[in-house]
């Protein structure tokens, strides 16, 4: 896997199809993410900072097992059901990552799918509070069996798509992640302060940075600008 790229001249990046996380990646959801979490973890006798390290990227059971990792994972579930209805409530401060809305649109009629450890319902919610169309293919939290950072759901992406994995470019913020588009055998281009120490194969602040086109083929190229260093 190439190193991370953090250097002012564009990256050019070529795919059969792009596999989308949500959560810091097109939508900023921060906000809500921190709220939620920070109550839960003082509930439960723990740092919020420390917790919130833990957060980013997995379901909220395998977060809740990462922090309490003696407790049953049936109690993990059930809290996590009720912090998916909080969170799934909760939209105040959820917008697009910048330039999420022209991405979206230059990917209109391309191969792509969201991929997010956020279920069903959660993900309608904040995609529309940010203003963004749901893409037609997507792999939620009710898709699969294991959070990442495993990669499963970004397999199944793949596979939906009709894509070999390593025709595919996964989004990704968090390191759980990146590490699952990586486990994929997939490259990854990192968004924002998150991603950068996780080694994706590029890295971008937003999606402002990223340009996408297509050959007669139907390969899409993709060129990043990070900002000068």
């Amino acid at each position: 896997m190439p190193a991370s790229t953090s250097a002012a001249a564009p990256v050019v990046l070529t795919a059969k199809a792009l596999l989308l996380d949500m959560d810091g990646t097109l939508v900023d959801s921060d906000a809500v993410v921190e709220r939620c979490w920070r109550a839960w973890a003082v509930s439960h006798g723990l740092d919020p900072e420390e917790a919130l390290k833990v957060v980013h990227g997995r379901q909220g059971h395998a977060t809740m097992a990462a922090l309490l990792p003696d407790r049953p994972m049936e109690l993990n579930h059930a809290e996590n059901a009720e912090m998916l209805a909080r969170e799934t409530a909760d939209t105040e401060g959820v917008v697009p990552v910048g330039g999420a809305a022209e991405f979206m649109a230059a990917l209109v009629g391309l191969p792509h799918a969201l991929v997010t450890s956020a279920d069903a319902a959660l993900a309608a919610v904040r995609m529309a509070a940010a203003g963004l169309p749901m893409p037609e293919v997507r792999v939620t939290a009710d898709c699969v069996r294991a959070s990442k950072p495993h990669p499963e759901g970004f397999l199944q992406g793949a596979a939906a798509l009709g894509v070999d994995p390593a025709d595919c470019i996964v989004f990704e913020d968090s390191g759980a992640g990146i590490a699952a588009g990586r486990a994929a055998g997939m490259r990854v281009v990192g968004i924002g302060p998150r991603a950068a120490a996780h080694t994706p194969t590029a890295h971008v602040p937003d999606l402002t940075a990223v340009k996408v086109t297509t050959t007669p083929d139907g390969t899409l190229h993709l060129t990043l600008t990070p900002p000068p260093a």
